[in-house]
């Protein structure tokens, strides 16, 4: 089945309109028209080749949600019409350790959404730039919100997951004293997210623009960390802190406001390191520094579900196919609230 997608050939080419194969489905696979495709810092890295690896022809897209339009003659979960989505990760081994605890995306043989191997021409996955996609069942997550937030829905594929799945780990919830580190896509899920599971919320952005953002998001508190004043005020106050930063900064910074045992996770992907952290702030208050990756397939539903019973969406900006390229220059430079969404069907236009 030929389909249009958006992709590029080459790191320092433009994305631009193709036409793609896609297999037909087989007794396990379930076949999505895609409505909408949330656009995430991770695509831009990878189709611009500033992450090793990126296989050519490259069409991005892990935020993925659409219409159930075929499925194979073995598939139980799904059926025709359904609403659903696909987040980033296509596959995995299905048989070690990590997939039976319903943690595939943490396989060693995890299959991305795009740029993994697959048997499908042309031999790698092409992601949700597209007009359809057809993905094994296991790996297809039901989507409960109304159709009419659909858009809004696509984003947590990644972003609601990846910041769901530490605050989940940590048991974020009543009690705790939870910082989110930067207000953009990753973000701002956050807030709504650790807000909504009863923590106390503190948000810290580097700029004071962002403080009435913030607060309409969910935070309790603001802190401008540009503000030595107003970071040493949350001293050794936060048990929990998630760090969506993807750039190298100081991690000292943060280390010092947590809590005796307390834990900063980092799910911001630098494509340079951070400096190293002192070691005296981690021993001397048995402080952790952790990372995070999306999350497992059970994790997500519980994700999803969770979202729907609270009325939690992301907060995008709706775009054509055409105008992605536009679209990666404003994500640099910060200028989106706070998600790009592809509208599918502009593909074909």
């Amino acid at each position: 089945m030929t389909v249009k997608a958006y992709g590029a050939h080459a790191g320092d080419r433009p994305l631009e309109s193709l036409d793609i194969t896609r297999r037909a489905p087989g007794p396990h696979d379930v076949q999505i028209e895609i409505a909408f495709c949330g656009v995430c810092h991770s695509d831009l890295h990878q189709v611009r080749g500033e992450w090793a690896g990126t296989l050519y022809p490259c069409v991005p897209g892990h935020e993925i949600v659409g219409t159930v339009s075929a499925v194979g003659a073995h598939v139980s979960r799904h059926k025709v019409g359904d609403l659903v989505g696909v987040g980033c990760m296509v596959d995995s081994c299905q048989g070690c350790a990590d997939c039976e605890a319903g943690l595939e995306n943490y396989c060693d043989h995890m299959v991305g959404t795009y740029n993994g191997p697959t048997r499908d021409a042309p031999g790698h996955t092409l992601g949700g730039y597209s007009e359809s996609i057809v993905v094994h069942e296991r790996y297809v997550l039901r989507v409960s919100h109304a159709r009419e937030q659909l858009a809004s829905v696509a984003p947590l594929l990644c972003a609601g997951i990846t910041t769901w799945s530490p605050l989940r780990h940590w048991q974020a919830g009543p009690g705790k004293a939870v910082g989110i580190v930067g207000i953009g896509g990753l973000g701002h899920m956050g807030i709504k997210l650790a807000r909504a599971l009863g923590a106390h919320v503190v948000a810290f952005t580097t700029s004071e623009s962002k403080r009435q953002d913030a607060e309409a998001l969910g935070a309790h508190e603001v802190v401008v960390s540009r503000d030595p004043a107003a970071m040493a005020a949350q001293a050794k106050r936060l048990d929990l802190i998630v760090n969506t930063v993807a750039a190298p900064h100081d991690l000292d910074a943060y280390l010092n406001l947590l809590k005796r045992d307390g834990t900063m996770v980092l799910v911001g992907a630098p494509s340079t390191p951070h400096p190293s952290p002192q070691v005296f702030n981690l021993i001397m208050k048995r402080r952790a520094l952790a990372g995070s990756m999306i999350g497992g397939i059970p994790e997500t539903q519980e994700m999803l579900d969770f979202c729907a019973e609270h009325g939690i969406v992301a907060d995008i900006e709706m775009i054509r196919a055409d105008e992605i390229n536009a679209a990666y220059e404003r994500m640099l430079a910060g200028d989106v609230k706070y998600r790009f969404v592809i509208d599918s069907a502009t593909l074909a236009a």
